[in-house]
């Protein structure tokens, strides 16, 4: 395998302060707007943005939830052994708000299709946005596309996009695999 960091440290902690200023632009105070981070790797990315929005905007409190998506997949089926979620963690209804889902990277769509069809069971959004770190953006299988973006990176469908953060005791860092030619 070869490995090709594309994005990391300070660059990320700059990407993530510019996404939480196209959401201030398009959300103002977040009065009606709620975070929704995707499980697993999304919540990383929601914390991230919670914890920036929350510095920027002081004393406002910015609603973030967490959603598992595992049972609502069109292959959670086809996977070896038993398949376990995780818990849900959204302690609010989204019903007439404004839902940002994030996730970390964007690939097929086929995991927002189905956070989209998992959100449901907390009321009717007024309107859903994505939010995505990485926009592997030639590999779409559904047509679906993010409003906001950290980083598009063009990929052959053979590689692999692979993000680690601190927060999980690796380092902040964006790889790009691929096999050995």
């Amino acid at each position: 395998m070869q490995k090709k960091t594309i994005f990391d440290g300070q660059k990320i902690q700059i990407t993530i302060k510019r996404l939480c200023r196209q959401l201030i632009e398009n959300h103002d105070d977040f009065a009606n707007t709620v975070l929704i981070g995707i499980q697993p790797r999304g919540i990383f990315l929601a914390d991230r943005i919670q914890t920036e929005l929350q510095s920027i905007l002081k004393n406002k409190k910015i609603l973030k939830g967490n959603l598992d998506i595992t049972f609502f997949r069109d292959d959670f089926r086809r996977k070896d052994g038993l398949v376990t979620a995780s818990s849900n963690s959204i302690d609010f209804i989204i019903e007439g708000k404004k839902v940002i889902l994030i996730d970390d990277v964007l690939w097929t769509g086929r995991t927002i299709r189905a956070a989209m069809d998992a959100l449901l069971a907390y009321g009717r959004p007024e309107k859903v946005e994505l939010l995505v770190l990485i926009d592997r953006r030639f590999s779409r299988h559904l047509p679906i596309e993010p409003n906001y973006i950290g980083l598009q990176v063009d990929s052959l469908n053979s590689q692999h996009v692979k993000v680690s953060w601190a927060d999980e005791g690796a380092e902040d860092k964006v790889i790009l695999l691929s096999e050995k030619q």
